[in-house]
């Protein structure tokens, strides 16, 4: 094996199990910067030895037995730890499987991350970083903010955890509501990133704990809102993507779509709404699966209910503001209204960062396109591509382009 292979085998361990491997290390000495170090000797040292020796039937469990060790050096390097049994029992060569731990481990991880004495802005992306293995360009990314702040607050939020002695448990129920609206971010996010499943271990680890959320607090609507968003955005996964080109909602196949995930979704929904207080607003991850019903239903009417997605997109940017509802309340309003109001409604909007979001771009371009200002519709496009991050939505903006050349020709 060249060492080219063993470094892309460790990538993809990496990108699989960090967060299972970071959860299990850190759990048992509080230290989620130590943790980090074990791990990342370990990932060094399979690149010197993998490619000698092989990859071992079980590259998980080898990484973290080294990593294990690499903990137990670091310990016995710092008078201030103290070695106990348990810490030897660390370094055990025969280290479970990652997939036959806890999920107890990545839960308590998820809930220290949330927890009300951390800076409420690092929170989240801390949960990103640690429990579902995103580096800080991609949190930063995923919140239009600088990629050295995002790593300085990270730091100094792990080095909190440590210092204050946050215990690593799943709380008692009382202090869910305290924290379960960061983790439901984190997981959203987690998603988010990986929507067009470039990474599936990402969406699909996202997917799997936000299901696990519902059962952990299946009284709290919110986390049946997540498990229900995500689950229509999964059911359409085979209809997103042909020949490696984005395929937009509306034009996708609803043949290829999960018909049974739908009504699950539907049913996780329904549940939600009879849990919520009598004359409450819906919670954010409610009115966005609300909005992802409207799109499955086509499936049945094969039609859009346009209006009704621009009614919902009213109210989340009523309750729940942000530049990604706003975006999209314009597009709809685009279909339901004609392009002229999307332009309007684009327009109006203002938060920070809106230059640099490449939906606003598409969006614009797609409204200028309707109207026929192709000048207009050819920047807007170019801009979105220059500013996309991902290959199939790229190639999708591109034919876009090639569209309207052939329109002015």
């Amino acid at each position: 094996m060249t060492e080219g292979d063993a470094r892309a085998r460790a990538e993809d361990v990496a990108r699989a199990a960090y967060g299972k491997l970071i959860a299990m290390l850190a759990s048992r000495t509080g230290d989620i910067i130590a943790a980090e170090d074990a791990l990342a000797d370990a990932f060094v040292a399979a690149l010197k030895t993998w490619p000698d020796r092989g990859i071992p039937d079980k590259p998980e469990a080898w990484l973290l037995t080294v990593a294990k060790h690499r903990r137990i050096d670091q310990a016995r390097r710092d008078a201030r730890l103290v070695i106990t049994d348990e810490a030897d029992q660390m370094a055990d060569a025969q280290a479970p499987e990652p997939e036959q731990t806890p999920l107890d481990d990545r839960l308590k991880l998820l809930f220290v991350c949330a927890h009300p004495a951390l800076d409420e802005r690092v929170r989240t992306p801390l949960m990103l970083q640690t429990v579902l293995g995103l580096d800080a360009d991609q949190i930063a990314r995923a919140f239009l903010i600088n990629p050295a702040t995002t790593a300085q607050r990270l730091v100094r939020a792990k080095k909190k955890i440590k210092s204050a002695g946050i215990p690593f448990i799943v709380p008692e129920p009382d202090a869910y509501p305290q924290r379960m609206d960061a983790v439901l971010e984190a997981v959203y996010g987690a998603y988010s990133v990986d929507w067009l499943g470039r990474d599936s271990d990402l969406s699909h680890e996202a997917f799997f704990l936000s299901n696990i959320l519902a059962e952990l607090a299946p009284e709290n609507p919110e986390t049946l809102g997540l498990t229900a968003l995500i689950g229509f955005i999964e059911a359409r996964r085979e209809a997103r993507l042909h020949d490696g080109v984005l395929v937009p909602v509306p034009e996708q196949d609803v043949t290829l779509w999960d018909k049974r995930l739908i009504e699950r979704s539907v049913s996780v929904l329904t549940q939600a709404s009879l849990r919520r207080p009598a004359a409450s607003v819906p919670g954010r991850f409610q009115l966005e699966a609300a909005i992802q019903a409207v799109h499955a239903a086509r499936s049945v009417t094969n039609k859009t209910d346009w209006r009704a997605l621009s009614q919902l997109y009213q109210g989340l940017m009523h309750a729940y503001p942000s530049i990604g509802g706003a975006v999209g309340r314009a597009a709809v309003v685009a279909e339901d209204a004609g392009p002229a109001e999307g332009l309007k409604m684009l327009d109006l909007i203002d938060f920070d960062g809106l230059e640099r979001y490449q939906p606003y771009h598409a969006v614009r371009a797609q409204c200028f396109s309707k109207l026929g200002r192709i000048a207009d519709a050819a920047e807007a496009y170019a801009k979105a591509v220059s500013l996309c991050s991902d290959r199939p939505s790229q190639r999708w903006l591109e034919q876009k382009i090639a569209g309207l050349r052939k329109k002015s020709s």
